[in-house]
């Protein structure tokens, strides 16, 4: 557990919870303490899907701009990888993920939403990449997944404006998959994670690096990632007892162990 970032596990479900008074202001130490924390929600066995949360208020304002203005080019060369690494941790949790995300969720916040599987939006969120207005751009993943969630025209013209959109704006354009009130938001990504509690855990890491990977390659490539997940699965327990449980009681009904 870190000073800001924190792994609440709860009847098979994970909470990462991002606590960093007043803003979720992404600094290099919450940056760290979420790889960190990704990383252990991935490994644990009693973790079947995370949800990312920041609270009532507010997801993720953004980065610590008071600590990167006082940054350098060397120092931040030095940084820059360490800047995707938490984005990519998050990326990397063979679980399914969702963020709920209530307040703001802009640049570095954005880019952290955008590292989980699905966002569940409250209906008072503002989403955005507004680091053209610091004249920088998004270095934490925006420029590439923000693309590959609202096509390449609408990526430009977020990053170009640095604007940010609500909750109904970017349920239209893809950016979040649900909006509900912002009491609801984080009961509502806990009840879509808890579905994959007592789920066969290897087969939906399988179906998340076959999609995840093969969205990065040709069509081809990505058959082959698909059929080299697909035969991997007859040697686990979960295929023999899904397809047993199939044959002899019809489909829905197996109990699977995650091996």
């Amino acid at each position: 557990m870190g000073e800001f970032v924190r792994l609440e596990v709860s009847d098979g479900v994970g909470t990462i919870r991002l606590d960093r008074p007043k803003m979720n202001a992404l600094s290099a130490q919450v940056q760290d303490e979420l790889s960190a924390v990704a990383q252990e929600a991935d490994s644990r066995d009693d973790v079947a899907a995370v949800v990312v949360y920041g609270g009532e208020r507010v997801f993720a304002a953004g980065a610590d701009v008071k600590e990167m203005a006082a940054m350098s080019y060397g120092d931040m060369v030095r940084r820059g990888h360490f800047l995707q690494a938490f984005t990519r941790d998050l990326a990397a949790i063979g679980k399914p993920t969702v963020s709920a995300i209530t307040g703001f969720a802009l640049g570095g916040g954005c880019e952290v939403a955008m590292a989980t599987d699905l966002r569940f939006a409250a209906d008072n969120a503002k989403l955005g990449q507004p680091e053209i207005l610091l004249g920088i751009i998004p270095g934490a993943g925006g420029t590439q997944r923000l693309t590959r969630l609202v096509g390449p025209a609408k990526a430009k013209e977020l990053i170009f404006s640095g604007r940010f959109v609500d909750a109904q704006e970017a349920l239209a354009i893809g950016l979040v998959d649900q909006v509900h009130p912002a009491d609801e938001v984080y009961a509502k990504a806990v009840e879509w994670a808890s579905q994959f509690v007592g789920g066969p855990a290897l087969a939906l890491r399988a179906a998340k690096n076959a999609v995840d990977r093969g969205i990065e390659v040709d069509l081809q490539t990505g058959l082959d990632i698909e059929r080299a997940e697909f035969t991997s699965l007859f040697a686990t327990d979960d295929r023999q007892a899904g397809m047993d449980s199939f044959v002899e009681n019809g489909p829905g009904k197996a109990t699977f162990s995650g091996s």
